[in-house]
């Protein structure tokens, strides 16, 4: 049997640092914006959009699973000037993030409505983390002056 107290525990953990992350990606989608970095400034809003959903996502989980969403304290995050280092703190959030994920994904598998919520939004992070580290690895390969001209 599922332990829908830990579920529901999770699930706002989610609700609370996800609509963090989507906070700090919109402004850090303003950010590259206002440099002229229009593809990162698109690329950034879009993960805003798709954080936002997945807020509802488990927001609504959470009601439908007879629990109590809250709105929590957020803890602070860096808003960063240089796309790299930028990048870096994105790639560590992400392997961070999907260690944790991956123990209440499965932890929700006799849930099969949690579950596939939080193993779709398991497979985008993953995709969202190779394409961060694909990027790390193109400036590496092409130097940043070139990567960051490929951003206009």
């Amino acid at each position: 049997m599922a332990d829908t107290k830990k579920i529901l525990e999770g699930l706002q953990i989610i609700v609370t640092d996800l609509a963090q992350q989507a906070d700090g990606h919109e402004l850090q989608s303003r950010i590259f914006a206002a440099q002229g970095f229009s593809k990162l400034a698109d690329k950034y809003a879009g993960h805003a959009k798709e954080e936002r959903d997945y807020v509802k996502k488990c927001a609504d989980r959470i009601i439908d699973l007879g629990g109590e969403v809250k709105l929590e304290d957020k803890k602070s995050a860096p808003v960063c000037k240089d796309a790299e280092e930028y990048l870096k703190y994105e790639l560590q959030v992400s392997k961070d993030g999907l260690k944790w994920l991956a123990d209440l994904v499965k932890l929700a598998q006799e849930d099969l409505t949690t579950f596939a919520i939080l193993s779709e939004y398991y497979k985008d992070e993953e995709k969202d983390m190779y394409e961060t580290q694909q990027q790390l690895e193109l400036i590496q390969l092409i130097g940043k002056q070139n990567w960051l001209a490929k951003q206009i």
